[in-house]
């Protein structure tokens, strides 16, 4: 039997994959600011800070606004899913088994990058619960914490520019729904969503979105209030794919991988939101 596969079923796969990953993998990578094509082990992330507009004198000079300047690094790391795909089994089954790798990489590969992004969102210390706020860990997502978070950002001068993002559980989501004011379409309308396949929906100038891997501590979940310049997420390689055939197993490896990472860069344009689950 050959010891390599048709490199056309290669570069079909790969395809397939990489429209997999951007069609089911990722549900946070288009909220955050990216980096693409990072060459290297890490790549800078720049934070600039507020300037100040001033008046001068009549023939005097332009003051300087001295607006501050700093580099915050991502370090990117090396992800691999892989899985064996018997030369055999293909004979037995009713299904696309090529199709069906593809999307458990793609997904695994998704997961995978909302976790760095969700680490990065982890990273914040600002919080729209506990002390001087009057609300406490004992209830849900309410819209006295919804409302606090919203003036959080107000406070720092986050820009409500339209890319301004929220990511909360299933439990929380429930509870927003128990909301008027989120579920009225006298609020939203569904052409204002950007994904049209995922649990969205647009309230206070902000995209909602539902996610499964948000941080549970004890009985608390961590949900996040954010702008998308707050979070940096670079790539120095997108998902590909490699497949190749051992004969000493009779089946092919098909292997999938990417180079990714992220990191906070202002954490003041993150507010996080605890919710008793």
């Amino acid at each position: 039997m050959s010891t390599s596969i048709d490199q056309a079923f290669v570069k079909q796969f790969q395809a397939e994959v990489h429209e997999a990953y951007q069609r089911i993998g990722s549900k946070l990578r288009n909220t955050v600011r990216g980096k693409t094509n990072v060459i290297g082990s890490s790549t800078v992330f720049q934070k600039v800070g507020k300037g100040t507009a001033t008046t001068k004198p009549r023939h005097g000079q332009v003051p300087v606004m001295n607006v501050s300047h700093a580099a915050v690094e991502c370090v990117l790391q090396d992800y691999y899913a892989g899985d064996w795909v018997d030369r055999l089994d293909e004979l037995k089954i009713n299904h696309d088994e090529r199709q069906v790798t593809a999307n458990a990489g793609a997904n695994a590969l998704g997961r995978k990058t909302d976790e760095l992004i969700i680490a990065a969102l982890d990273a914040a210390t600002r919080e729209a619960t506990g002390t001087g706020t009057g609300l406490t860990d004992t209830d849900g997502m309410t819209k006295a914490k919804c409302l606090l978070a919203f003036e959080m950002l107000a406070d720092k001068d986050v820009p409500d520019d339209g890319n301004r993002y929220a990511v909360v559980g299933y439990k929380q989501w429930s509870e927003l729904l128990q909301m008027q004011e989120f579920v009225s379409a006298d609020y939203v309308g569904n052409e204002d969503l950007p994904w049209k396949s995922a649990q969205a929906k647009r309230w206070l100038g902000t995209t909602w979105i539902l996610h499964t891997g948000l941080t549970k501590v004890g009985n608390l979940r961590y949900c996040y209030w954010y702008h998308k310049t707050a979070i940096g997420h670079g790539s120095g390689q997108d998902v590909v794919s490699d497949i190749t055939w051992h004969g000493d197993r009779a089946a092919y490896f098909v292997n999938n991988m990417m180079s990714q990472g992220a990191v906070l860069i202002d954490g003041d344009g993150v507010v996080r939101i605890r919710a008793k689950e």
